[in-house]
C-alpha cells in the first residue's frame, strides 16, 4: 500500500476505486473469524467521529491528532484478541500515518468509505 498517499495533489484518481478495492480483496482473504465487517466498521465509525470533530473545529486538529493516532493501539488490541489480522492493522496504520491535516483526515475517511463498500462486496455474509 505504498501507493496510498493522501497529501499529494491532485489525488490519484484510483485511490477510492481500484486501490481501495485491491486492499479490500487482500484483507478479505483472512481467516473467516477475523476481519468481520462489523469489526472493521467499528474502526471506520470512530474515524468518522474524529473527522466530524475536526471539521467542526479545524483549529483543534493538532489537539485531536494524538487521539486519532491512538486508533492504531485499538487496532493492535483487536489483533491481539484475534478480531482482525496484521494485514488490516498495517493498512490502517499506514493510512493513519498519512493523516497530517484536516484535509488528509477527510481523504483518509473517504478511502475507508470506499474500502468498506468494496469489502462488503468481498465478504457479503459477514
Amino acid at each position: 500500500f505504498k501507493n496510498i498517499v493522501f497529501g499529494k495533489q491532485p489525488l490519484d484518481p484510483e485511490l477510492f476505486n481500484s486501490m481501495a478495492q485491491e486492499e479490500a480483496r487482500n484483507i478479505s482473504r483472512a481467516d473467516a473469524n477475523r476481519n468481520k465487517t462489523t469489526q472493521l466498521r467499528r474502526f471506520y465509525d470512530e474515524l468518522i467521529l474524529w473527522e466530524t470533530r475536526v471539521n467542526q473545529q479545524p483549529d483543534k486538529f493538532n489537539e485531536y491528532l494524538p487521539f486519532i493516532r491512538m486508533l492504531n493501539a485499538k487496532a493492535s488490541y483487536a489483533e491481539g484478541r484475534k478480531l482482525v489480522d496484521c494485514t488490516f492493522v498495517n493498512l490502517f496504520a499506514h493510512t493513519l500515518k498519512e493523516v497530517n491535516s484536516a484535509e488528509t483526515l477527510t481523504t483518509c475517511k473517504l478511502f475507508w468509505e470506499a474500502f468498506m463498500g468494496f469489502y462488503k462486496q468481498e465478504r457479503p455474509k459477514d
